[in-house]
């Protein structure tokens, strides 16, 4: 009976499935630097070149010249068997070994009766010792023991003539082809070389992309980069320039939203300080005490927006001390009787904007000061990332809300809210400037059972 269990299962078996599977493991595996991955485009295609020369064109090669300097050797190891079997001799042979010392370069002993070795074990990748034994074999047809195992340069051939061992020493090279190396020696060398200088142009080439990732990186985090100027290929350089262009638009629009909100802020400054006045020369009167709230709260919310348009863009990065800033908020929780304990791991000097990071440290403690009795707060400044915890014992934040709290103008009414004037701005100022410094700020559920604040920058 097919069942859809089964049939799901037949589909995740499937070829198909196999295939992605590989392709997903074989991406993991791969470098995911520009610089790595452009040089395998170069490496992988020479590294394949050279094992099919190697494989297919040497190893035919090597094969071939072998036999043909075997079959060389064997002929003229059988012409001086023919000869010792054939001619009249003298007692000692002296004359074949004459012979074939001075015409055929090879050194030959005549031993009178005498057996053969037993045979040696073949080694396992010698062309040689194969090539060399099937030639005697044809061309001789006699019993034979051959040594061509060791580094000795010389090759020991013995043949069991009828009554008596014939022994030839023959020199390596006259046997095998020992040079071929020599090429492999050079084409890897070669090839090393080759790559050197790829490293070398690919180096200049990509030193101008990392520039353009560091000043990108540099302006999103609000940093200044002054030097950088477009460099390297033609491509690199448009980019360079398209993203000199897109800074310098974003700057002016950021320069003109702060100039007409300050020009705003000044006139609606200067009704609001109207009311101020007009209320305080009418005196004390308890039917304007609400009227009086409410400017107030006007104020309030016109610095809350003020601050959340403008930001801390403008302020340029310098070192703080975290120490510092949690003693002036522990400080602030004694005096409002609460109870507040923290731990720095790692260096206590950061490179941050001060006052826009003091901000925004105080503004997530003072949240818990206002919702909690109790506030942990544990910073760990590793190498890369500086982590700091906002734990307390507070209502805390519901799950479904914990995003939307930080849109700007989103009140959460029943639970907490960063802003004083409840306009909805604070967790979303909190977050412009954790981001302004290429990090972020995340809530989730603290181990005191209230809330928990998460601010994590690059260090």
């Amino acid at each position: 009976m097919v069942t859809f269990d089964s049939i799901r299962r037949d589909q995740e078996h499937t070829p198909s499935n196999g295939m992605r599977w590989l392709s997903r493991w074989w991406r993991r595996r791969l470098p995911t630097g520009l610089f790595a991955r452009t040089l395998l485009i170069f490496i992988l295609p020479m590294i394949i070149l050279q094992a099919v020369v190697t494989i297919v064109f040497m190893e035919r090669h090597w094969q071939m010249v072998t036999q043909r300097l075997s079959m060389a050797t064997t002929r003229d190891i059988a012409a001086i068997i023919d000869i010792i079997q054939t001619y009249p001799q003298d007692a000692d042979y002296s004359a074949v070994t004459q012979m074939a010392r001075q015409k055929l370069d090879l050194a030959i002993s005549i031993e009178p009766g005498g057996e053969l070795p037993p045979p040696r074990e073949k080694p396992f990748f010698s062309i040689l010792d194969g090539i060399l034994s099937d030639e005697i074999r044809d061309q001789i047809n006699l019993p034979f023991w051959v040594d061509t195992v060791g580094n000795s340069s010389l090759v020991e051939i013995r043949v069991k003539l009828p009554d008596k061992v014939l022994r030839v020493f023959a020199k390596r090279s006259q046997t095998y082809a020992s040079n071929t190396h020599i090429f492999i020696l050079w084409m890897v060398g070669t090839s090393l070389v080759l790559i050197g200088i790829a490293v070398l142009f690919l180096r200049g080439q990509i030193r101008p992309i990392l520039a353009l990732t560091q000043a990108a990186e540099s302006f999103g985090k609000g940093q200044r980069l002054e030097n950088y100027s477009p460099r390297g290929a033609d491509e690199v350089r448009r980019a360079g320039l398209a993203f000199i262009l897109m800074r310098e638009r974003i700057e002016r629009q950021i320069e003109q939203r702060t100039a007409m909100l300050s020009g705003v802020s000044h006139d609606l400054r200067t009704v609001l300080t109207r009311f101020k006045l007009q209320l305080a020369l009418v005196g004390d009167n308890p039917d304007l005490v609400g009227l009086n709230e409410d400017v107030e709260d006007m104020q309030s919310m016109l610095e809350g927006y003020m601050a959340f348009a403008r930001g801390e863009a403008e302020e340029d990065v310098g070192k703080l001390r975290l120490s510092d800033i949690l003693d002036k908020v522990e400080q602030d929780f004694s005096l409002h009787g609460k109870s507040i304990s923290f731990s720095i791991d790692g260096d206590d000097e950061i490179s941050v904007r001060p006052n826009a990071f003091t901000r925004l440290v105080t503004n997530l403690a003072s949240n818990a000061r206002r919702y909690a009795h109790t506030l942990r707060i544990e910073a760990k400044h590793s190498p890369k990332w500086l982590t700091i915890n906002f734990d307390d014992d507070g209502p805390g934040i519901p799950v479904n809300a914990r995003e939307d709290v930080f849109k700007p103008f989103f009140r959460l009414d029943e639970a907490r809210n960063l802003d004083n004037s409840g306009t909805g701005l604070g967790l979303a100022i909190a977050r412009d400037i954790a981001r302004s410094h290429g990090g972020n700020v995340t809530l989730g559920d603290s181990p005191l059972g209230g809330l928990r604040a998460t601010i994590r920058i690059p260090a």
